[in-house]
């Protein structure tokens, strides 16, 4: 819906189609195949998990198929972007840019850090007040139910190998 405020056409990759009435409302068009989209793109916004199937999702082949005036915006993982590829793309003057506010190695590397063009951001989409208020309430409510002894709704159980910790289960 942003992307269509601000007049741009919306294409997009996908596991499976989208709602046929929310596709139609933001006159998106759906692809089969990732890389016929990314050849007929000036934005590509990666908007996936990171999971085994997703890891350089967007690698130098995939990049290659991008024009010189695209640009690339990860807001998701930094994984799914190959940043090596990306770096190098956009010093060569082979993308427009890039936006990302993740990072493959968790922060910016030198590489993409010296590119032009360039907007790096902290991964900060939770940093907001409300958010904020939120999460220090649940942290509360979490440690009330485990000093009353009681399972908190948002347990994280670490394991390590050394036995010092229970391992999840």
């Amino acid at each position: 819906r942003r992307a269509k405020a601000f007049g741009l056409s919306i294409h997009y990759h996908n596991r499976t189609p989208i709602n046929p009435h929310i596709e139609e409302e933001l006159g998106a068009t759906y692809w089969d195949s990732l890389d016929q989209m990314l050849a007929r793109v000036d934005i590509v916004s990666v908007n996936c998990p990171h999971t085994p199937a997703t890891f350089h999702l967007l690698s130098r082949r995939r990049l290659e198929l991008l024009q010189p005036q695209a640009y690339v915006v990860n807001i998701s993982r930094g994984e799914i972007v190959d940043e090596d590829a990306l770096a190098s793309m956009i010093e060569e003057g082979r993308l427009a840019g890039a936006g990302l506010d993740v990072y493959e190695r968790g922060a910016p590397s030198e590489k993409l850090l010296k590119a032009p063009n360039v907007v790096l951001l902290p991964h900060m989409a939770s940093a907001t007040v409300e958010s904020r208020i939120e999460m220090g309430e649940r942290m509360i409510i979490n440690i009330k139910m485990f000093a009353d002894g009681h399972k908190p709704p948002d347990r994280v159980i670490l394991g390590l190998d050394d036995g010092r910790l229970p391992k999840a289960g």
